[in-house]
C-alpha cells in the first residue's frame, strides 16, 4: 500500500485533515503530523519553510519511510515542493491544494492583515476561540505573530522561486479552487507550466478554507493521480 502524507496549511493542524485521511485510509497508508509550534507541539523561536520542512524529514526518520507521497493543503504544499527541490530523493508525488506561490512585500503585507489577533477576536471570535483550542498549550496570537514574520520573510525572499521550480522533477498535481479568494489561478498556473512533470487542477465550487471544499470529490482527485 502506497504511503501518503498529509500536510495542513498555515495557522492549521493536522486534525483539520482528518475527514480527508478517514476517507483515504483504505487506498492508502496514510500519515498526518503537526508543524512546530502548531497543534500543541512545541514552539520554535521562529517559523521557515526550511523548519516546516525539516519537521517532515524527521518525522520520515522516525518511522522509517525513505520515499513517500505528499498531499499539501496551502503552506503544506509549498512545504511538499520545498522538499522536492532539496530533497528530491525523499519524496515520490506531490499534489497541491491552494498553495500561495506568489511572494512580494506588497503581498505579504496584505496577508498579515488578516492575522491580526485583535481583528479576529472582534470579529470573528468563534474562530480566536478555535485558534485557541487547536493550538493548546500554544498562545495563538504567538503562532499567528511568527506566521506573520514567515510571510514577510517569504515577501522578501521567496523560498522558491520560477527558476527553482524549473529543476524539480518531481511529478506533481497543482490544484486551486476556482474561488479561491487567496490564491489566484494566474500564480497557480505559472508554477505549474514552470514544474517539468506536473498537470494543473481546477476544483469547481471551491473556496480556500480547506474546512469548505467537498472532501468526496478531493478524495477522489487524489486516489486517481496517486494511484
Amino acid at each position: 500500500m502506497q504511503k501518503l502524507l498529509l500536510l495542513h496549511g498555515a495557522i492549521g493542524a493536522k486534525d483539520q485533515l482528518q475527514p480527508l485521511a478517514d476517507l483515504l485510509k483504505s487506498d492508502f497508508e496514510v500519515h498526518t503530523l503537526n508543524f512546530a509550534g502548531h497543534g500543541g507541539e512545541k514552539m520554535p523561536e521562529f517559523f521557515s519553510i526550511e523548519l516546516f520542512a525539516n519537521n517532515v524529514l524527521t518525522y520520515l526518520e522516525q518511522n522509517n519511510i525513505t520515499k513517500i507521497n505528499i498531499f499539501g493543503y496551502s503552506m503544506g504544499g509549498y512545504v511538499a515542493l520545498y522538499l522536492a527541490k532539496y530533497y528530491p530523493n525523499k519524496i515520490e508525488k506531490i499534489f497541491t491544494l491552494a498553495t500561495k506561490f506568489s511572494w512580494n512585500p506588497d503581498i505579504s503585507s496584505k496577508e498579515i492583515k488578516m492575522l491580526e489577533p485583535n481583528k479576529i477576536e472582534e470579529k470573528i471570535p468563534a474562530f480566536a476561540l478555535l485558534l485557541e483550542k487547536r493550538h493548546h498549550p500554544n498562545d495563538w496570537k504567538v503562532l499567528l505573530k511568527k506566521t506573520s514574520e514567515m510571510m514577510i520573510a517569504l515577501g522578501n525572499k521567496n523560498c522558491l522561486t520560477l527558476q527553482d521550480l524549473t529543476s524539480i522533477s518531481t511529478r506533481a498535481m497543482i490544484s486551486v479552487g476556482d474561488n479561491d479568494n487567496m490564491v489566484t489561478l494566474g500564480e497557480t498556473k505559472e508554477v505549474a507550466q514552470n514544474l517539468k512533470n506536473s498537470e494543473l487542477l481546477i476544483l469547481q465550487d471551491t473556496l480556500h478554507p480547506i474546512e469548505k471544499v467537498v472532501v468526496d470529490n478531493l478524495g477522489m482527485e487524489i486516489k486517481t493521480f496517486f494511484k
